[in-house]
């Protein structure tokens, strides 16, 4: 019966407007239907809540204690009503979590289209892979685009682009490099806790490459540091270079300002994953952001 909530916006006005015949009019309803609703209300909680006086009505100890929780359930339906219509009126904001190269250098490309395909507003919200994943799973955003995702049992993953790391300075570098070129170099790094910087350390210790013996000149916290640094780098000497995400250069080295490289014989590769909780597996909105970040290679 408390599902009813017509019953309780009843008996809410007949406390409000202290009469039965004042609350039927107020409710457009007759007043036996409002006497007949109260009296539902009251076999349901087993005892009598409304005294009907003279000059209106008064509550039994019972009927103060009862109205006290309408009112709390009345807010409750009121906020719920209040965020039913943010969503009609589309002025709730999908939230994407983001790694930095993701988010600062992939998804800004495609806001104007995402916007449009599940036609809302949408917020990138930028931080390390481990971060995102933790705000995914406070429901603090709706869904994460990261390059390292920690598999979880209430998350689900959707193998998304391959992302390129490449070698990258302020000075002309060869289409190729030789592993033994790397000692031969001043570095910029990222720092342990970037999934970058895991990568290629698994990837040099594989190739037999001592990252310790590099001459390293500075550690930075962000791809866009990194890409800064390099630019301001010395160019007399030997190059200073570092690895990053061919996206987050792509416009440096098509102008000139940056060059890029590879490792014979290595490829530096890695997936870049969609991630969301189970729990809002058949979402429209999050079913709908899937299907145009899965078609982004077509556009």
């Amino acid at each position: 019966m408390l599902k009813d909530f017509s019953k309780i916006q009843t008996f809410l006005t007949v406390v409000r407007e202290k009469s039965f015949s004042k609350a039927s009019k107020k409710l457009g309803i007759s007043q036996p239907a409002v006497t007949q609703q109260i009296k539902l209300l009251e076999d349901y909680v087993e005892t009598k809540i409304v005294d009907r006086k003279k000059n209106g009505i008064r509550l039994t100890k019972e009927g103060e204690e009862i109205y006290a929780v309408m009112l709390k359930l009345e807010k409750c339906i009121f906020n719920v009503e209040k965020d039913i219509l943010k969503v009609i009126n589309k002025q709730l904001t999908f939230m994407i979590g983001a790694s930095f190269t993701v988010g600062n250098y992939i998804l800004p490309d495609y806001l104007d289209k995402i916007k449009d395909k599940i036609k809302n507003d949408v917020m990138i919200r930028i931080d390390l892979s481990k971060n995102i994943l933790e705000m995914l799973n406070d429901k603090k955003i709706d869904i994460a685009v990261v390059e390292a995702p920690s598999f979880q049992d209430n998350m689900l993953y959707r193998e998304w682009l391959e992302d390129e790391l490449v070698l990258f300075s302020n000075s002309p570098l060869p289409k190729y490099v030789k592993k033994d070129d790397l000692y031969k170099f001043n570095w910029i790094c990222r720092e342990e806790e970037s999934h970058t910087r895991q990568i290629i350390t698994e990837i040099f210790d594989e190739m037999g490459i001592d990252c310790k013996s590099f001459e390293l000149r500075s550690i930075v916290s962000s791809s866009t540091a990194l890409k800064r640094a390099i630019k301001k780098a010395p160019k007399d000497g030997k190059p200073t270079v570092s690895i990053i995400s061919s996206h987050v250069i792509a416009d440096e080295v098509e102008s000139g300002i940056l060059y890029s490289a590879r490792i014979r014989g290595f490829k530096l590769k890695r997936h870049l994953y969609i991630v969301y909780l189970k729990e809002r597996r058949h979402d429209v909105g999050i079913d709908s952001m899937i299907d145009f970040l899965m078609n982004v290679k077509k556009i």
